[in-house]
């Protein structure tokens, strides 16, 4: 594949609307319950973001490749059956070659089949386009998610245990020990973002603070619009 092609309008399209306008935590609000349960800390946000995109991917390469062969009538359930294979096949991975994050995410990662964002996308993208944009779109999607649960798991740890990435190593494998940090040194910590209500909280002010961006970002579009106007000859 060219990479100039990924610089393309289409897929910076793609790429805008699953980092950021179609977002599938802060715009859409969906996939709350791994969400809401995991990102106790960053480490965790980020195993459970990597595994649900590698599914993502994965279920639209396929999805899209075979959309030809899938009768209309039946291609809910036939979605399910693939999007769960290869949840199962994510899940071994995980038990295999990182056993230590796979006891923490525990029925999360089987639960990523009932993830509304995975079937939705390979019913309204996956089955109508080629293979690299379908792919694309899983990737941009899934990355969207996985920055989504990092920085509402780096929130809550720092709140919390005044810690970042804790816990790398053991989770993730020796090489990311770097990423472990101690910011607030003693911190006695907030129980309250380390719970579910927290959770909540914390979200809710992501979302708010998507809206601000947003509603700053329109005012200044619509005056420099005017001022655009403003100069033109008569």
């Amino acid at each position: 594949m060219n990479p100039k092609i990924l610089f393309s309008e289409p897929y910076k399209k793609i790429a805008k609307d699953g980092l950021w306008d179609n977002n599938v935590v802060l715009t859409q609000n969906l996939a709350l319950c791994p969400l809401l349960a995991v990102t106790g800390t960053a480490t965790n946000g980020l195993g459970m973001g990597l595994a649900t995109m590698a599914v993502m991917v994965a279920s639209n390469a396929a999805v899209s490749a075979s959309r030809q062969l899938i009768p209309t009538e039946i291609r809910i359930p036939i979605f399910v059956l693939l999007i769960a294979a290869l949840v199962t096949l994510v899940d071994l991975f995980l038990n295999a070659w990182m056993h230590e994050l796979h006891k923490v995410l525990g029925l999360f990662i089987p639960l990523i089949v009932t993830n509304c964002v995975i079937l939705g996308r390979a019913e309204a993208f996956a089955s109508k386009q080629p293979i690299m944009p379908s792919m694309w779109d899983g990737l941009m999607m899934g990355l969207g998610f996985t920055l989504a649960m990092v920085v509402l798991g780096a929130a809550r740890e720092i709140s919390s245990a005044g810690t970042l990435f804790a816990n790398a190593s053991l989770l993730l494998g020796e090489s990311f020990r770097f990423m472990e940090l101690t910011l607030i040194p003693e911190y006695k910590g907030f129980l309250l973002t380390a719970l579910p209500p927290g959770g909540f909280i914390m979200l809710g002010f992501m979302v708010a603070c998507k809206r601000l961006i947003e509603r700053r970002s329109t005012a200044k579009s619509a005056a420099a619009d005017i001022s655009l106007q403003a100069i033109k000859p008569i």
